[in-house]
């Protein structure tokens, strides 16, 4: 027997539509900061995508609090696991780093003066295809940070054309949400149901791994050929002057910061003190330091927090909804449904459900990760590349109508690639 919703159900998953409605209208609320004076500030938060999600977080406790009490609004905020947003804070602040971005930057200059392209050209491809497939490692918040800074510095702070911008975006976005499959730890929808159903490192290779690599290089290496004109043109980024050699104790420590945030992702009171330490080791040394980027990590936390909060209320109908599909209508469903949910809340309730089927876990997986790339709230690192690209786009906003049509693209190589000999 179906159970009814309940009321603060039925209004949660109504604040849930509201919440992604607004995301898609973000540009309206930045006139309205233009126009009015007066409200301009508040105007402007509402036009702050990262802001959305916390922003309709605190209506549904406000309701929560008038409907069943102050008492249980907190019992249920108490009740939530922000142990994601707290850790995409921490990895995208350290990743970001200047002596991790530098050891970054050489890392891909390296790997580009290997390949038979201009310089500007093979920066990009390899910013575009290794870097998202070294998330597998480092972790996907941690790869959409370096990749999202590489190519900022290399495309998006040059005079280049919207549509270039856009497609790099959608190619980078689908090939993060992709390119984290080759282990067990990496990707938020795999994490939350690797334990579970014994997705190991070789069970992850062997499925999902070999398949997400041919995907990532054939979209880097569409976008890059179709772009190959323009890209030509660009000036190789070089090194940030004044800044001389960044020493090899320097790198090391802020590597050792990284990996103990990795290592620990699971346990928040962990990486947030290695965090804190790394804090004080940049005060320490802050000659090789530039501004670490705690307000745009914090809004991204924000955005992350506010939809672990509003997902809360939403198995009632994503849960019966999944159970309706069979493997194939499952994959294309779970694909669609990443778009509008994130994809780790997606997969963990599909965890949730008993006596599931190889195909079910496959497909549920597969199509979550597939459809990561279509829109800022499908993929819990999107937040990280779009709070910092987006400064490079008209108005200081990027489009999710244009994002998508971006993403749609490489999103079908995805799907060729998942589906083919499934």
């Amino acid at each position: 027997m179906t159970l009814q919703p309940s009321t603060i159900e039925v209004a949660a998953a109504v604040i849930f539509v509201i919440a992604i409605v607004h995301t898609f209208t973000t540009k309206f609320f930045a006139r309205l900061a233009h126009l009015d004076t007066a409200h301009s500030g508040v105007w402007h938060l509402l036009s702050e995508v990262e802001a959305v999600f916390g922003f309709w977080a605190m209506v549904l406790c406000v309701l929560l609090a008038f409907h069943s009490g102050v008492q249980e609004a907190v019992s249920y905020v108490d009740g939530r696991n922000f142990t994601e947003p707290l850790f995409v804070f921490a990895i995208m602040v350290i990743a970001a780093s200047r002596p991790i971005l530098h050891l970054a930057t050489v890392s891909v200059r390296s790997m580009a003066s290997a390949l038979p392209f201009s310089r500007p050209v093979a920066i990009y491809f390899v910013s575009l295809s290794m870097v998202p497939l070294l998330g597998s490692f480092i972790t996907e918040p941690a790869a959409m940070t370096l990749a999202a800074l590489l190519l900022r510095d290399a495309v998006y702070k040059q005079n280049v054309s919207t549509k270039l911008k856009y497609a790099t975006l959608g190619a980078l976005f689908v090939n993060i949400s992709i390119g984290g499959v080759l282990t067990p730890y990496a990707a938020p929808p795999v994490l939350m149901v690797a334990a579970k159903w014994g997705f190991d490192f070789p069970f992850m290779i062997s499925t999902f791994g070999w398949r997400a690599a041919i995907a990532v290089f054939v979209t880097a290496t569409i976008v890059t050929w179709l772009f190959r004109t323009e890209l030509r043109e660009l000036h190789a980024p070089q090194g940030r002057a004044g800044h001389g050699e960044m020493p090899i104790p320097i790198m090391a420590m802020h590597l050792l910061f990284l990996t103990g945030v990795v290592i620990f992702s699971h346990h928040p009171a962990v990486f947030m003190g290695i965090f804190l330490f790394f804090l004080g080791f940049t005060a320490a040394y802050q000659k090789y330091q530039d501004r670490l980027i705690l307000r745009e990590g914090l809004m991204v936390a924000f955005f992350l927090a506010g939809l672990v909060t509003l997902g809360g209320f939403q198995k009632w109908w994503l849960e019966a909804l999944l159970l309706q599909l069979n493997p194939t209508a499952l994959y294309y469903g779970s694909t669609a449904l990443t778009a509008i949910t994130d994809n780790a809340a997606l997969t963990y309730l599909g965890s949730l459900v008993d006596g599931v089927s190889a195909e079910f876990k496959y497909a549920l997986v597969a199509g979550a990760v597939t459809g990561g790339g279509l829109t800022v709230i499908a993929n819990a690192p999107n937040p990280a590349g779009f709070a910092i690209l987006k400064g490079y786009f008209r108005d200081d906003a990027i489009s999710p109508l244009g994002l998508l049509y971006a993403a749609a693209g490489p999103t079908l190589i995805a799907i060729l690639a998942f589906q083919i000999g499934a």
